[in-house]
């Protein structure tokens, strides 16, 4: 059994859906199961037909409307016959989408988001199995919605494993090419779920832990785990070995090529993870096992941009001890605030934060009934694994340091 993720970018257009074809006539597909994400940028798209549902209302339909001439677009270049059932089927879906927002009655911005977002996955899936099957490549598509189970903690849902995997147990039939969803799932009222952005990648992990899988693959449009974003960093190097503690750490510190709870469950049952370039399906890529560190044993970067750097004093110049930093632990959890680093003096206490649930403003007004806070918008943290000298005074040249720790493996700075 082998576990193959296709991510955003692989399937963004008509050549990249017959380059995922491709892809399985030259590995192999037998007791295959293939999760894919949503096409291209379509999550984003999504996020603005949310957007425009509670904001601006007079523009929903218009959004919408984009998300589906894009599939329709990639439906006319793959299918022949404009009168193949595939059209009815990705209408009905959208069908769906529309009547949800007829009837939806829950002012909860999370709960709506994902009853809305994960109908870029379930097109995507939708539009490649039936693409598959055209060209002879049998295959089944299965809601993933119907295996995996999880809590009803919306946009970062965490999974029920015992239902997950009895579902999968005894649902799951391995012996057929699956085709399925990334990133979903579904709370115990049916409603979708999704796991966190990116969590695709955390979706074929589930299912290979389920399945025992003999391995995992995640398809990218690199040729592996850089040391680097080639996006943010020059002279960028492939790593070819990473262990999977290493791996756990770079996904924790932000490294965007592995979801970060991708990792445990592998881990776990000692599965190997293969990250690998769609476009030369047959190249080593970077395998993710037990074994060496990291080969070559080089500096890795990562930067998370749009962050929020808070720093806290108290109001008296008393010490910032056990209750002070228990009662803000407690306010970030309360505001769902993801916590990125922390340090902390006597007096002073600082961390970076990811405002994913908008809730800066409330968090701020809250710490300031006890702290003088100051907060600084739109910073930068940088993280450097392994790093020496060298690396740090490369990545410091030209801004301006707000923050920097060191510890003996890791170098964490933000900058403005």
């Amino acid at each position: 059994m082998q576990v193959y993720k296709f991510g955003g970018a692989s399937v963004k257009d008509a050549e990249g859906v017959r380059n995922v074809a491709k892809v399985l006539n030259t590995t192999g597909y037998e007791n295959t199961l293939v999760v894919v994400s949503a096409m291209g940028k379509i999550t984003n798209a999504l996020e603005l037909v949310v957007k425009n549902y509670f904001d601006n209302k007079a523009e929903l339909q218009s959004a919408i409307h984009d998300v589906i001439k894009y599939h329709n677009e990639i439906i006319l270049e793959l299918f022949e016959n404009d009168r193949h059932n595939i059209f009815n089927v990705v209408k009905s879906l959208f069908d769906e989408l529309t009547l949800f927002f007829k009837n939806n009655k829950s002012p909860d911005y999370n709960f709506v988001y994902d009853q809305t977002i994960g109908f870029g996955e379930l097109v995507s899936t939708t539009i490649i199995s039936y693409y598959l099957n055209e060209i002879g490549l049998k295959n089944k598509w299965i809601d993933v919605r119907e295996y995996i189970k999880t809590d009803n903690y919306y946009r970062r849902a965490n999974v029920n494993w015992e239902t997950t995997q009895a579902n999968i147990s005894s649902k799951f039939d391995a012996k057929k090419l699956n085709i399925t969803q990334g990133f979903l799932g579904s709370d115990t009222n049916n409603f979708t779920t999704t796991l966190g952005r990116e969590g695709s990648d955390y979706t074929a992990a589930i299912f290979a832990y389920c399945l025992n899988a003999n391995s995992v693959t995640i398809w990218k449009d690199v040729p592996g785990v850089l040391n680097a974003d080639p996006r943010y960093f020059e002279n960028t190097q492939l790593l070819h070995q990473i262990s999977y503690r290493e791996a756990i750490e770079l996904a924790f510190y932000g490294a965007s090529v592995i979801h970060p709870k991708t990792l445990q469950p592998l881990q776990r049952k000692e599965i190997p993870l293969f990250v690998k370039s769609f476009l030369n399906p047959k190249n080593d890529g970077t395998k993710v096992s037990k074994g060496k560190v990291l080969d070559p044993e080089i500096p890795c970067f990562i930067v998370k941009k749009n962050q929020t750097l808070i720093s806290l004093s108290s109001l008296d110049f008393s010490y910032i001890v056990e209750e002070n930093i228990s009662d803000i632990f407690n306010l970030l959890h309360l505001y769902k605030m993801k916590v990125d680093v922390i340090q902390n003096s006597a007096i002073s206490f600082s961390v970076c934060v990811d405002n994913i649930y908008d809730n800066l403003e409330k968090l701020l007004q809250h710490l300031k009934a006890k702290f003088k806070v100051t907060s600084y918008d739109n910073v930068s943290l940088y993280t450097i694994r392994h790093y020496n000298n060298d690396a740090i005074t490369e990545l410091e040249n030209g801004k301006t340091v707000l923050l920097k720790q060191l510890t003996q493996q890791t170098v964490q700075i933000v900058t403005k």
